[in-house]
Parts: structure tokens; sequence; C-alpha cells
């Protein structure tokens, strides 16, 4: 039986003025988070909470915990990345640091033209049909 993926729409009728414009943010950001995951762990191995400061503080994703954690274990279960746990220096408390793998950055690749596909074709329509 396959897998079936259910989602809750958000209430069309919902009168919290930026609910639906976060919502849409969210939305968005849930569909250019691997590429920009694994784009953080192309330069280099990283730890999880590494991870989610890069993407919140660089580019301002607002990316929680709860959404970071689950990618990465999928991600490994996908073989695009890699997990050892390491200790670093004085600290006590060893860190699960997450690498880009073979297969990792070739997906890398794949996303990587995939969006700029479609960035340049949504550009040009907007660019065409918003003035």
């Amino acid at each position: 039986m396959p897998d079936i993926l259910y989602c809750k729409m958000p209430d069309a009728t919902s009168n919290k003025p930026g609910e639906k414009r976060e919502n849409r943010r969210a939305q968005m950001i849930k569909g250019v988070l691997e590429l920009a995951l694994l784009s953080v762990l192309k330069q280099r191995a990283q730890y999880g909470l590494e991870i989610l400061h890069r993407l919140n503080d660089e580019v301002q994703l607002d990316v929680a915990d709860g959404t970071i954690y689950p990618l990465l274990h999928r991600m490994e279960s996908s073989g695009f990345v890699a997990s050892e746990w390491r200790i670093d220096g004085g600290n006590a408390r060893p860190r699960k640091y997450y690498a880009l793998t073979e297969k990792g950055a070739s997906e890398l690749e794949t996303l990587w033209a995939n969006w700029t596909d479609m960035r340049i074709r949504i550009d040009a329509l907007v660019e065409r049909n918003a003035r």
C-alpha cells in the first residue's frame, strides 16, 4: 500500500491578519529547506544546532528545531548526509555532526538545477505580469 501524506489546509475564514501570509511563507520555506540544508553542509560537517543557526541567522528562514532534526534524519536515511558523534575541544557533551555524502552532493546539484530553472521561469512570469 502506498504511503499517504495527509495535510490540513489552513482555514480560509481565518480573521487573523498575518496568519495566511505566514502560512504561505512557511510553505515556501519547506519547499526550499532541503536545498538550503544541503548547501550549508557542502562547506563542511556541522552539528544540528549550528545548521539551524546558519539557516536562521544567515538566511532568516525561521526554521524550528522540531523541523530541522526530522529533516536531517530523513536525509540521513536517504543517504544524502552521514552523521558521526564528536566531542570538540573542552565540550563535555558529544555533538552529532552531519556531513554531505557523494549522493547528497549529487542531490544538491539536482535541486540547484531545478531551483535555478524554476526561479528563472517564475521571475519572468512575475516581471511580465506584475507591472
